[in-house]
Order: structure tokens, then sequence, then C-alpha cells
């Protein structure tokens, strides 16, 4: 079974990045949208092109392993800032929904912070290379 877990770290990584990868990249077609939907919750429009660096870089960088426990620390900072401005409504139940999944999703990526990416990474060649 542990010759599985690389595989299952890879699928891991995968899936936790998914979102914030399609995230980014429908802030590029949304652009004006997203950028007054942030300026409405009090956060700069100006933020926006460092926000979707994040999503789709963070998300990239973390799917290939790269710098990974940095990028997973920020990503789960962005996480729950993100929650925290957005998502804090609790008496809405849909928005209750999307700020625990934001804490399981912020939580995924503190383990990952913790634990690396795995030896199915860029991360891990390199410390071979050394």
């Amino acid at each position: 079974m542990q010759k599985l877990n690389p595989w299952i770290e890879l699928a891991a990584r995968l899936l936790l990045v998914t979102m914030f990868i399609m995230a980014g990249f429908t802030k590029i077609s949304g652009y004006e949208g997203t950028q007054q939907y942030m300026q409405s919750m009090g956060v700069p429009g100006a933020l926006l092109p460092l926000v979707i660096a994040l999503e789709i870089g963070g998300g990239l960088a973390v799917a290939v392993g790269f710098g990974t426990r940095l990028v997973a620390f920020l990503l789960a900072g962005f996480t729950m800032l993100a929650t925290l401005v957005f998502h804090s409504n609790l008496a809405d139940q849909v928005q209750m929904l999307f700020f625990l999944k934001n804490l399981g999703i912020a939580g995924g990526f503190l383990l990952l912070f913790v634990h690396g990416a795995g030896p199915l990474s860029i991360d891990a060649m390199r410390r071979r290379q050394d």
C-alpha cells in the first residue's frame, strides 16, 4: 500500500489546487466584474492581478511540487483571508458552507506545508540532485 503513497500525494496536490487554477482563469475572463465585486466587499480592485498570479502561479507550483511548502503556506493564508472577507455571513447557509469548505482547504494546505510535496515533485527531484 505504501507504494501508492507518492501517487496519492500527487493526486491530493492536484485536487487541492484545481479550484485555484480554474478560479484564476475565470477571474481573467471576468476581470471587470471580479474587480467590481472585490471593491464592493472593501478590497481594492488593484489587488486582482496579485490574486490571479497567486491562484494560477501558486496552483501550478503546488501541482508540480515546486516551492511547495512556501506556496502552500501562502495559499493557506490567502484562503483564510478570502474566507473572512467574502464568506463571513455565517447566517447565510450557503456562505457558511463556503466558509467551512475553505477551512478544510486551508487545512489541506497547512498539511502540505508541514509534510511537503512528496517524492513525485520538483522539490524532491531538486533534493536528490543536491
